[in-house]
């Protein structure tokens, strides 16, 4: 789509391993190397380790465009396979017929003889495993097994194994030490540095046709490089989308702004508001925790209301006041309730007394005094006191 606009003949990121667009930096230029010098001399195993999209497949297509026509070559993309499976695909890559075939001994016997074969003729085979990480362990050995073809002076089969930085480790397990002395050669593919970076972005432009290779400026290569790392897959990623970008926006050169733009869309909304359900919850959490730190525990606040006191015994006196209060009414109520309960007789208070008193007098009787009657006892006596004039 945006070929014509940027005078392309080409799109120059693809993702596929086309050997025509291949940027050799000094580590692919070094496990290129290792490569043709496996092949030439006839090495048993070749391990080429590397992360992710650093162009391990686009740099055996690289090799096998440079092979003659003496080399047969079966390449294994996906190697989740049982052993029966394995054994009939390498057969069949070869251009082996298998029909009638299905046991593991039937397909071992028929390409011992395509070998023999081959190694008469002088023609090299060479088995590629791709993805060699995920290998079964069964399928590791089934793969060390193969490699016992050979005659007195030379193999008959050359395996390249391919993988991920997890075949290492897988490679440096006990159980596999007889495979690990049967490797040759060994060479782990590193990333682009941040001029590599520049240098391939203008390698492929160049090989797509590009008259004017300047379509990236330099603070756009320098954010390309941060966010992918030198990895050369997710380079493809970022300049093709940046390059659709600058086509809409109707920019003939791309700057950083783009590439952020398009670095933000790759990473989706769900990553770009991540931080927030993150931390935001993590403040709030820190806020209370200091709010109750500080209302809990002994600390001062200067010259403010309690500078002397702490907060935590103010906040306790005033929560044993509200129970001191709650206390004092619950004992009222509970007075209340008992006399409400109790009979006529027992109910008599000091101003029924005082109004039966007013009676007597009023018929003769001058009482010296009214005293209730639990007042009238002294402490320690059973006595009543004396009546003064």
């Amino acid at each position: 789509m945006y070929n014509k606009f940027y005078a392309l003949k080409d799109k120059p990121f693809e993702i596929t391993p086309d050997p025509r667009y291949l940027y050799l930096s000094e580590s692919h230029r070094e496990a290129l190397a290792h490569l043709t010098y496996a092949l030439n001399e006839s090495k048993g195993f070749t391990v080429i380790t590397g992360e992710v999209g650093t162009g391990k497949t686009t740099l055996v297509q690289m090799l096998l465009s440079r092979l003659d026509s003496h080399t047969r070559i079966a390449h294994l993309f996906n190697p989740k396979l049982g052993t029966r499976d394995f054994f009939k695909y390498i057969c069949q890559d070869f251009g082996l017929k298998t029909d009638g075939f299905s046991t593991k001994g039937e397909f071992l016997s028929l390409l011992h003889t395509f070998l023999m074969e081959c190694y008469a003729r002088r023609e090299r085979v060479v088995l590629i495993v791709d993805e060699a990480q995920t290998l079964s362990p069964a399928l590791l050995e089934e793969v060390r097994l193969l490699t016992n073809l050979e005659t007195p002076k030379a193999k008959l089969l050359q395996v390249i194994l391919l993988g991920q930085p997890e075949l290492d480790n897988t490679l440096a397990r006990s159980e596999f030490r007889q495979l690990k002395q049967r490797i040759s050669l060994r060479f782990n593919l590193k990333p682009l540095n941040r001029q590599e970076t520049g240098e391939y972005i203008i390698r492929r432009l160049k090989a797509a046709g590009a008259r004017n290779t300047d379509l990236f400026d330099e603070d756009a290569v320098k954010e390309i490089y941060k966010y992918s790392k030198g990895i050369p897959r997710l380079i493809n990623v970022i300049c093709d989308n940046a390059l659709m970008t600058g086509f809409v926006y109707e920019k003939h050169r791309i700057s950083r702004d783009i590439v952020r733009e398009v670095i933000k869309d790759m990473e989706g909304p769900t990553v770009r508001r991540g931080w927030k359900a993150i931390f935001l919850p993590a403040i709030v959490i820190l806020a209370l925790a200091g709010i109750l730190i500080a209302w809990w525990g002994d600390l001062s606040f200067g010259n403010r209301p309690y500078a002397g006191e702490s907060v935590q015994k103010v906040f306790r006196s005033k929560i044993m006041k509200a129970l001191e209060i709650t206390s004092i009414e619950r004992t009222d109520k509970a007075s209340e309730a008992s006399q409400n309960n109790n009979s006529p007789t027992e109910q008599t208070t000091p101003s029924a007394v005082a109004e039966q008193t007013m009676e007597r007098t009023s018929g003769g009787t001058q009482p010296a005094g009214i005293i209730p009657a639990a007042a009238q006892k002294t402490a320690g006596s059973d006595s009543f006191p004396k009546k003064t004039d």
